[in-house]
């Protein structure tokens, strides 16, 4: 088939992009012809949070990327939706996560789709999103309408769904594995790498950092003296999307400097296997969620996890197999860390990932997509 993705990809870097260029190549293994139309503009400036929205890794080979959308510019939407509407794909696939995004891409598929040809099917990271504003639900109805079919990566997204389609097939598939960091490498590599001592052990805090990610409570899950009488760090990696001030006064306040190692800029590929080979445990500690590509990447380098019971972590991270499940509190996230160091729930923990991550295949994803066309 001939398939484009529309959506992020290099020379943008993050989640967003690492998924659509791992789904591309997974599409090309099964000999379809795909093409990704990323953005020349993803976000003015002064809406994103981060310091780059670039990438300074090498492009990835064998990809035919065109960076051509630009995401605020409604002249650009109709003239690259003329040109897919010519060039006649099978299939669009666009993987929605934001409703700022609607009006752009709602626009190139109802131009795309004038051809009387093209499907397209669309990868709901969220449909409502985390942090709410003005105008979500008309961008969102405007991107769902000529959408023909919707694969969620959690329960509640598939539910959420139903707001705004009820009609249209729908499908439930999880996030697949982020295989394409690397293989994972010794624990005296990565802390070596990282400049480490070997005489802790270390949580693991992945990813940017804003409100709903709730990194406030693991920190003060970080004070309990449950986890002070451990020989436990926490090492926290990711760029701040909000005021970092609030964060820093909080460990002053909990005495934590010595306990919490701070690295505050983006991650890159080529670097993320260090810090997942040295953790003994990801903490997600979110507010609310639907679904996480964090998890996928513990799940690839077999490190068990601690999650909230909020969205579909609970759906990716089985209690008591894969790692603990617990409420969104301080106390209950210490009272899983001091569990899970206890050495036999560590092994039986790592055993669990290993018999886990057999379900999350790029494979199931891609058959998925094409069960929807049938």
């Amino acid at each position: 088939m001939k398939i484009i993705i529309l959506g992020s990809a290099h020379p943008l870097r993050g989640g967003l992009a690492t998924y659509n260029e791992r789904l591309a190549k997974a599409l090309q293994e099964e000999g379809h012809r795909v093409t990704v139309y990323s953005f020349s503009l993803q976000y003015p400036s002064f809406l994103f949070p981060g310091k780059s929205q670039f990438s300074t890794e090498a492009a990835p080979k064998n990809l035919d990327i065109k960076a051509r959308i630009n995401s605020i510019n409604p002249f650009n939407w109709i003239k690259i939706g003329n040109e897919i509407k010519t060039l006649k794909p099978d299939l669009i696939i666009v993987k929605y996560w934001l409703p700022f995004m609607g009006p752009c891409f709602g626009t190139i598929l109802r131009r795309a789709k004038r051809n009387k040809h093209t499907k397209v099917v669309s990868i709901l990271d969220n449909i409502i999103p985390h942090e709410k504003r003005i105008g979500d639900n008309v961008f969102t109805k405007y991107f769902v309408k000529p959408v023909d079919g919707f694969v969620s990566m959690s329960a509640n997204v598939k539910e959420d769904l139903k707001q705004f389609d009820k009609r249209k097939p729908s499908i439930l598939q999880p996030h697949p594995l982020y295989d394409n960091f690397g293989e994972a490498v010794t624990r005296e590599e990565a802390l070596k790498e990282l400049n480490l001592s070997s005489d802790f052990r270390y949580l693991l805090f992945f990813g940017f950092i804003r409100k709903y990610k709730g990194l406030d409570i693991l920190l003060d899950a970080m004070a309990d003296e449950k986890i002070k009488a451990l020989p436990i760090k926490l090492l926290v990696a990711g760029e701040f999307y909000e005021d970092e001030k609030p964060y820093l006064e909080q460990i002053d306040k909990l005495n934590l400097r010595e306990r919490v190692i701070l690295l505050k800029d983006f991650i890159p590929n080529e670097r993320v296997k260090y810090f997942f080979s040295a953790a003994d445990l990801v903490v997600q500690p979110y507010r609310h969620a639907t679904q996480s590509g964090v998890t996928q990447v513990a799940y690839q380098f077999n490190v068990p996890m601690i999650v909230t019971e909020v969205g579909g972590l609970a759906e990716i991270v089985p209690d008591g197999k894969a790692g603990y499940v617990v409420p969104p509190t301080s106390i209950c996230i210490a009272n899983a860390i001091a569990k899970s160091f206890l050495s036999e729930n560590l092994a039986a923990l790592k055993t669990g990932v290993l018999q886990e991550k057999k379900r999350f295949s790029w494979q199931s994803m891609i058959e998925s997509i094409f069960g929807l066309l049938k």
